[in-house]
């Protein structure tokens, strides 16, 4: 009997490739610091997954983000677990790439692409790069269509396009998550991919139910992870979120990728930074924060292979109004468009309060006709001329009849703030915008 055990091993042996496996880098855990946890002997690349096998014996998922001397340092995925000195470290293949394909459309996922809804396992067959796939900058196709986001101060006065990347400029209460949701029932897109990062996990379920309810639901994917997770966890949830769009670009499909926010992106890249020894510069910021930016941004664009497009929005806070932070500035600076939120028509009672004076999409004057163009112009004119002398209108201090433009401005003020008003649940056209554009401010 022991001898037929004996052979059966041997056939078994036999038959695997033992060459075609190479090496194993295991490693042993030598530190740890609260955030940081130091290897020896894993001499893996930076962003490579791995596996720690913990006190209890259960493996704790890390992340290899840098070394210090011969030591790799990585940071665990896994909140709340305990450590060991000379644990084990194993390479884990499969942290680096993110499960995509048609079967995640409906799905709530988290950062390692589990399922959050309750709906079972996600039957997703393909794998896509989480840092993506790095591309010819000659394939990234022109921005010449318009994209009809359902609301008519963006259709009339900020018209995106077919692949725009947008900055969503706002403090916090402005209406920002309001604005997304029309946004997200108003685009026509084939697919919606939402990737909600650091924010608070009430406000995930809400988004769900008011936000992503009915038809639109089918067709989209979201990536959350609220802001008691580690930061790494909160950086792979946009990358996740930016990889599942690539994929469906790569499909030839037309993509909305949506990010909320930026800023807990960069803030998750700042905790990892600063946990590096990276030194801070402006307002606390490491390099590495505000590098992140351009490089997640750039992702997104019309593909010219495969004809597929991601138009992207990100939000970005402004922390107390201020439109000069080092985060605001370096997002306005990467995006084809900036939309900023004023805290002023809010208080007012004009939602969305879309800031039309700082507000500016850059690719508008290729995708638009002439008379649009100019009626928006007209309607930029109003707007700046009141705006430049509120002061004095609002004191008493300004006389009729001095100055025409003025006179038109204050005249027209009302019909300028119905324009920019919008039901929460209604959907205004791109082509029913336009119309109403020119028809009231053409000139």
């Amino acid at each position: 009997m022991t001898g037929a055990l004996a052979l059966q091993a041997r056939r078994l042996l036999d038959g695997i490739d033992v060459a075609s496996l190479g090496p194993r880098r295991v490693g042993r855990l030598v530190a740890f610091d609260g955030l940081m946890l130091e290897a020896t002997g894993f001499g893996q690349p930076i962003g490579s997954a791995a596996r720690i096998i913990d006190a209890d014996g259960e493996p704790v998922r890390a992340e290899v983000v840098g070394f210090r001397g011969d030591r790799a340092l990585l940071m665990a995925l896994d909140s709340d677990r305990s450590h060991v000195c000379g644990a084990r470290v194993e390479p884990d293949g499969l942290g680096g790439s993110a499960q995509v394909g048609e079967a995640l459309l409906g799905r709530v996922i988290d950062a390692f692409g589990d399922p959050l809804d309750g709906q079972g396992p996600i039957g997703a067959t393909h794998r896509w790069p989480l840092g993506g796939k790095l591309g010819n900058p000659l394939n990234r196709a022109r921005v010449t269509e318009p994209f009809d986001m359902g609301v008519r101060s963006i259709n009339a006065l900020l018209t995106a396009g077919v692949g725009q990347r947008i900055a969503l400029i706002a403090g916090s209460g402005v209406g920002k998550s309001v604005l997304m949701g029309q946004m997200i029932v108003g685009a026509e897109a084939d697919v919606v991919v939402v990737g909600l990062v650091g924010e608070r996990s009430r406000e995930v379920t809400d988004f769900l139910e008011t936000k992503l309810s009915g038809a639109i639901r089918q067709k989209s994917v979201v990536v959350a992870v609220p802001a008691d997770h580690p930061p790494v966890l909160r950086l792979r949830a946009a990358m996740r979120a930016t990889a599942i769009a690539e994929y469906f670009r790569a499909q030839g499909l037309r993509v909305l990728l949506m990010i909320d926010s930026l800023t807990r992106v960069a803030h998750a890249q700042r905790e990892i930074g600063l946990s590096l020894g990276e030194p801070p510069t402006m307002k606390g910021y490491p390099p590495s924060a505000l590098a992140l930016i351009p490089r997640l941004v750039e992702r997104a664009g019309v593909d010219a292979r495969t004809g597929g497009s991601i138009t992207s929005v990100y939000t970005v806070l402004a922390d107390g109004d201020d439109l000069d932070d080092p985060i605001v500035d370096t997002a306005r600076a990467i995006v084809d468009g900036h939309f900023v939120l004023s805290r002023s028509l809010a208080e007012q009672g004009v939602f969305p309060a879309l800031d039309i004076g700082r507000s500016l999409s850059r690719v508008m004057a290729d995708i638009v006709t002439d008379e649009h163009r100019a009626a928006a112009s007209a309607f930029r004119r109003l707007w700046s001329v009141f705006e430049e002398n509120r002061d004095l209108v609002l004191m008493g201090a300004y006389k009729e009849g001095s100055d025409p433009a003025i006179d038109e401005a204050i005249m027209r003020r009302r019909e300028i703030l119905d324009f920019l008003k919008q039901g929460q649940k209604e959907r205004v056209d791109f082509i029913t915008a336009e119309a109403d554009l020119v028809e009231g401010f053409a000139p």
